[in-house]
Formats: structure tokens, C-alpha cells, sequence
């Protein structure tokens, strides 16, 4: 479909919505645009800063400090790109609401990218056991979410 078709799918979609279906749907193309912003300029830091590590000669990834700096970057630019496409979900219509599952599943990225970088020499083991607890909790909802919307896309019950 040609981008003017595409446009003009849009601006009559966009006319059928409610007064609020408006409101909501410029907020998500306006959270949208500055999350991708971000994105955009976490990727161009995260190229720069390992463009000068490397040049510095100072890039050493079997540095625990260095895996855990470019890690907790690189996880980071995924959950912002894991969020940008939940909102653009639910501006294009698929879903009136945020999925629960994508909720789950930025959680998750969140703790995970926590887990990569945390220190190990300054956490005490009570820390890890709660993070660890608390990622294999969400990773229980999200099997179970994912299984419930498997269901209801076979239409079992």
C-alpha cells in the first residue's frame, strides 16, 4: 500500500474514534515519537561510547565492569524498543489496552538487565535470592498470560 493510501486509512480511522479515543491515541503517538527519540540517542551513545573505548584501547569485554556497563546499555535500548512497540499496539488499534503480557515481559527485561549488572562483590546474597524470586514470578505470569491468550486465540476454554 502506497504511504498516501496508508495515510488516508489513517485519517479516516482516526475520524471514527470518540472525542477520548483521540486524546489517547495523539498521547501514544506523542509517547511514540520521544520514546523513539531516546532510542535513537541511547544507540548513538552506546556506538559512541564503544567506538572510544575501543579506539582508547582501553575495551576489554571479558571486563566484568565493561559487560556489565555494555550489557545494562544494550538491555536498556531493548526495553525502550519493547515499550515503543506495546504503544504502537495499541495506536494502531490491535488492542484498546496495554497487553498484559507485554507489561510482564518489560518487567521481566527490567529485572534481567538488574541482574546482569549488579555487582556480585557488593550484593549480599539476600539480594539476589529476591531478585531471582521475583524473576521467576514473573516469568510464571507470563507463561500463564501467554497461555490464556493462546486459548483465546483457538478459542478453547
Amino acid at each position: 500500500m502506497r504511504l498516501l493510501d496508508e495515510l488516508a486509512e489513517s485519517r479516516r480511522q482516526f475520524d471514527l474514534l470518540s472525542f477520548y479515543g483521540k486524546f489517547e491515541h495523539v498521547v501514544l503517538l506523542i509517547l511514540t515519537g520521544l520514546i523513539a527519540i531516546v532510542i535513537v540517542f541511547a544507540v548513538w551513545h552506546l556506538a559512541i561510547d564503544i567506538l572510544f573505548n575501543i579506539l582508547a584501547s582501553s575495551f576489554d569485554p571479558t571486563d566484568y565492569a565493561v559487560f556489565q556497563a555494555i550489557f545494562g546499555m544494550i538491555f536498556a535500548v531493548l526495553i525502550a524498543l519493547e515499550f515503543k512497540r506495546s504503544l504502537l499496539v495499541v495506536a494502531e488499534r490491535q488492542s484498546n489496552v496495554v497487553q498484559v503480557r507485554t507489561v510482564v515481559l518489560i518487567a521481566l527485561l527490567a529485572m534481567l538487565r538488574k541482574l546482569i549488572i549488579i555487582d556480585p562483590s557488593s550484593t549480599n546474597a539476600l539480594q539476589v535470592i529476591a531478585l531471582s524470586s521475583g524473576i521467576l514470578a514473573l516469568g510464571a505470569v507470563y507463561s500463564v498470560v501467554r497461555h490464556q491468550d493462546r486459548q483465546e486465540r483457538t478459542g478453547e476454554t
